[in-house]
């Protein structure tokens, strides 16, 4: 039995976003994290090895510096690590995205009582989008916004958490879940976990390694393959400095009254 996590490098949109002219973000000059709500995902994936002594395997699409996130996961507890990464994937929309990565899972392998988990969506992105589609491509139920999970054999219960309360979903494995970060709370990389991560080897698929599967269409991988297109995108302007009414009277609050007149709230 696996548990595949599917993880994203994402930029650090808490300093500098920086956008290209073409409306890709420019990842080269900002920090990244591993992405919040796969690391959810990757806690939800150990918490079944720990139950269950299970493998589980984390995969990214990305360039090379990737690597060190995943180094990063492995000195959390997973065992395995995939780096996709090929000229050919850059990119990528959220359709070649799940394309390439479907692909890679069955590379992977996926078994009869295999899950595989996404965290809800990206931060750099936000469409929630990758992991419905990598089920849908892989042929197998999904389960998203996952707030509690519990396996028994091969079925899966999975309490959604929605807008106005929960629904509980039983399905059959193999399954995709994705996380929302009231699942779980990640854990940290271990002083062990750290000292070994680098004597496990991380596998890398490139294009030719996975051009033999049916998913990996020149047409629809990488830029030209992505249906998505950016009509504009900017950094929005710096807002200005906030105003500061003191005092307790009539006068203050008739003129804060007239503030918020001025501006259309009232």
């Amino acid at each position: 039995m696996k548990a595949i996590v599917c993880v994203k490098q994402v930029p650090d949109t808490s300093g500098k976003v920086a956008v290209n002219p073409d409306g890709t973000l420019n990842r080269a000059s900002m920090e990244t994290i591993t992405n919040p709500d796969d690391l959810n995902a990757v806690e939800a994936a150990l918490q079944l090895k720990d139950a269950t002594g299970c493998k589980v395997v984390v995969i990214t699409m990305g360039p090379a510096p990737a690597e060190g996130m995943l180094r990063e996961l492995l000195a959390r507890g997973a065992d395995e690590a995939v780096l996709v990464s090929a000229r050919e994937f850059g990119g990528s929309d959220t359709f070649a995205t799940s394309q390439i990565l479907a692909a890679a899972v069955k590379k992977v392998g996926l078994e009869d009582d295999d899950i595989v988990f996404c965290g809800r969506q990206a931060i750099d992105g936000d469409t929630a989008q990758v992991g419905s589609q990598i089920a849908e491509k892989l042929g197998i139920p999904q389960i998203s916004y996952a707030a509690d999970i519990k396996k028994e054999g091969n079925t899966v219960t999975v309490k959604r958490m929605l807008e106005d309360g929960y629904m509980t979903i039983q399905c059959k494995t193999p399954c995709l879940l994705t996380c929302i970060k009231e699942l779980n709370a990640p854990r940290y990389m271990s002083l062990g976990g750290i000292m070994d991560c680098y004597s496990k080897p991380v596998e890398v698929y490139d294009y030719n390694t996975l051009k033999d599967d049916p998913l990996i269409d020149p047409t629809t991988i990488g830029l030209k393959g992505s249906p998505t297109n950016i009509f504009k995108s900017f950094t929005p302007p710096q807002k200005g400095k906030g105003r500061m009414l003191e005092g307790a009277d009539k006068n203050t609050c008739a003129e804060l009254a007239a503030e918020l007149l001025k501006k259309h709230i009232i």
